[in-house]
């Protein structure tokens, strides 16, 4: 039998994640030391406290049934850390959860967009911010973050006509790949963009509690108007090391948090109840584990970076999330060729940054998944191997 599958999936190719998990598995077959930085998986433990509030509901079967709708506690937990974290308050029915950022804002376009419609997505940016509105059958029309703005939006070379016909613009701040921040002003004039051109705003706010240099990680929802035109993302994967568990919120603007529910009510039955309350105890409880954490992400970040700059490479200090973005030596034609020539010379693997977009192309992202001692065996690794000096002599 001939099958005939979906024409849009023949956009899809093999994921990075997949060549690059290749590559480690045939360095391991050649006896070979591999450092993995291409995966942002936290290498710290969740909270005693949250693993055991997770552990004694499992232990009730009725926390096995079909749990439909978010538990009372849940929310006031969210609203509670947000009054508490940010300064916002946010009400029951601007809350709900979802299984996971990135599910949550490939599903989002179901309620936002009709075939055709437009959307505004970051270059560099993370792949699924293009995936959603992708599979809905609107266009994805990329927005340029470039260096010599500090990667940060340029509002006003987004053309009229794109900006008119725009159903939403997702932004992402501290922003995985580029690793920057926002300031205030950015965050003023993207609702002011919102507001002109009756756009909708997608702030995905992951990495807020992992931030540098003295900054203060906010939410997009504490600038005055955020809430009448948008919505943000925040996860529990990345501060309180529960990727698997698959637990993040849509906070904001009731409106589309009540269409993006009938939504889901369509897909799914609803997070799983020990997942849910271990979500409480994390918001709820102390919140040290999260800063310490943060720390030592840092130690980690100029381990690696001034390691790097030291011995040539000029890679900046990350200002948050748990990467480092860094520009290619020069010589290098791509990315892509840089990430296996650095694999097959030191055994380190990194991510091309043309997975994140055509602006990536002379970057790649290392993720700082490895203690400080690691992450100084690393640089040196790199200095013996001579890589740098072949190519930029």
């Amino acid at each position: 039998m001939k099958f005939h599958f979906a024409e849009h999936l023949d956009s899809f190719e093999a994921g990075i994640f997949a060549i690059l998990n290749e590559k480690k598995e045939e360095l391991l077959r050649q006896g070979r030391e591999v450092y993995n930085l291409s995966v942002g998986t936290p290498d710290f433990k969740p909270a005693p406290h949250v693993m055991e509030a997770f552990c004694k509901a499992c232990q009730d079967p009725e926390n096995y049934k079909y749990s439909l709708v978010d538990m009372p506690e849940l929310l006031d937990a969210v609203a509670g850390h947000y009054e508490r974290r940010y300064g916002v308050h946010i009400e029951h029915d601007e809350i709900m959860s979802i299984n996971g950022s990135q599910e949550g804002i490939a599903h989002i376009a179901m309620a936002l967009c009709d075939a055709g419609d437009v959307v505004l997505v970051p270059n560099p940016g993370y792949p699924i911010f293009s995936v959603g509105p992708f599979l809905c059958g609107a266009t994805p029309v990329t927005y340029d973050l470039r260096p010599e703005n500090h990667f940060l939006p340029d509002f006003d070379s987004i053309s009229e006509e794109v900006a008119k016909k725009a159903k939403f613009m997702i932004v992402s701040y501290p922003l995985n790949p580029v690793c920057v921040t926002a300031n205030d002003q950015m965050y003023e004039e993207l609702i002011r963009f919102a507001e002109k051109y009756q756009i909708i705003v997608l702030h995905d706010n992951a990495y807020s509690d992992i931030i540098y240099g003295g900054r203060k990680g906010g939410s997009f929802l504490a600038y005055d108007g955020a809430k009448d035109v948008g919505v943000e993302f925040y996860s529990l994967s990345k501060s309180y090391n529960l990727t698997g568990a698959r637990i993040s919120f849509v906070v904001g603007n009731k409106e589309i948090i009540s269409k993006f529910k009938t939504v889901r009510s369509q897909i799914d039955y609803g997070v799983f109840k020990p997942v849910q309350y271990g979500a409480i105890a994390a918001l709820n409880g102390p919140q040290d584990a999260v800063i310490e954490q943060c720390a030592e992400y840092e130690r980690r970040n100029h381990a690696l970076c001034g390691g790097l700059r030291r011995i040539g490479w000029n890679v900046p200090d990350s200002e948050g999330t748990m990467f480092a973005w860094a520009p290619i030596p020069d010589g290098y034609v791509s990315s892509e060729q840089f990430c296996m020539d650095l694999a097959e010379k030191t055994g380190v693997l990194c991510t091309p940054g043309s997975s994140f977009g055509s602006l990536g192309s002379r970057y790649v992202r290392f993720a700082l998944v490895r203690d400080v001692p690691t992450m100084e065996k690393i640089v040196q690794i790199i200095d013996e191997s001579g890589i740098l000096k072949n190519r930029m002599s």
